[in-house]
């Protein structure tokens, strides 16, 4: 479980370095990781404090610190 969220997180990293800010839905779709995956590598990320997380109405947006 952990190497999959460890993945995850690093599709996540690559994705909004060469995207920049993007909402949780596109990237989502745009790398194919699963919804629970992909929450469970945001919330890594955080911890380790690399995210910016900005919820503006119902849309989620995440960007590198």
């Amino acid at each position: 479980m952990s190497n999959t969220i460890s993945d995850a997180a690093g599709k996540i990293w690559q994705y909004l370095d060469k995207n920049g800010p993007s909402s949780v839905t596109k990237i989502t779709t745009e790398t194919e990781i699963n919804q629970k995956d992909m929450q469970r590598a945001i919330g890594w990320l955080s911890k380790e404090d690399k995210l910016l997380i900005e919820v503006k109405g119902r849309v989620e947006t995440i960007s590198l610190k």
